[in-house]
């Protein structure tokens, strides 16, 4: 099985090359080119993708920061032609870090290395999440997040200081936070543990308000507070 690939550059002619190492390569196929992070972050919550091809300097998020906010990222190789972000790469548990202009035997060296490392190890937790909020990305911090309701098509997330309006399922949702500090308490509620004020029968009261406690996801919630005492 080929492994499915994306290219995030601001760089036209950049896209372009890697894009075409990337058709010749047998081990490889395109799944999505884009030019900025927001959308590279649209992009991987549609398509499943094992490699990112990503450029460090670009409008609005750049690389390093893109990369440092995403809870579970693909394997990436950075393509730029700053030298000094190196070390901030690897930090990142980046597999190469190519620099531009890239000739097909560098990223061919890449490629083999990136089949060599494998799925490599997932990062420790984050204590924030981005999330896409009206055409920017918006950092939540995790212990400011009450709880998540979903909305038809949307998704609103209720924090300390207000709510917001995200166009996202509320699966994606649950595999974006960490399970250890949330729960899902009703098909359409995620609530975080630390804002329970009160638990009756079938209703949990979180920052004043009422949520509904299903009777299906009762006794995982009441085992997941159980285990914190």
């Amino acid at each position: 099985m080929k492994i499915a690939c994306i290219v995030v550059d601001d760089e036209p002619i950049a896209r372009e090359v890697l894009e075409t190492y990337i058709d010749k390569c047998p081990e490889l196929s395109l799944a999505g080119s884009c030019a900025t992070a927001l959308a590279a972050f649209d992009l991987l919550h549609s398509e499943p993708v094992q490699l990112m091809f990503l450029d460090v300097k670009m409008p609005g998020m750049n690389g390093i920061e893109f990369l440092s906010a995403l809870k579970h990222p693909p394997k990436v190789v950075f393509t730029t032609a700053y030298s000094e972000y190196a070390h901030a790469a690897f930090e990142l548990d980046a597999a190469d870090y190519l620099l531009k202009p890239v000739t097909y035997e560098r990223f061919l060296r890449a490629i083999r290395k990136v089949l060599m490392t494998g799925e490599g190890h997932i990062p420790a937790e984050k204590r924030y999440t981005y999330f896409r909020v009206s055409g920017k990305m918006l950092k939540i911090e995790h212990e400011n997040l009450t709880y998540v309701k979903a909305v038809k098509d949307y998704i609103l997330l209720r924090t300390t200081t207000g709510s917001h309006l995200c166009h996202m399922s509320m699966k994606a949702v649950e595999q974006l936070l960490p399970t250890a500090e949330f729960t899902r308490t009703h098909r359409s509620y995620l609530i975080n543990h630390e804002h329970i004020q009160e638990i009756r029968n079938t209703v949990l009261k979180i920052a004043g308000e009422e949520i509904p406690l299903g009777e299906s996801y009762r006794e995982m919630v009441l085992q997941k507070l159980l285990s914190k005492v």
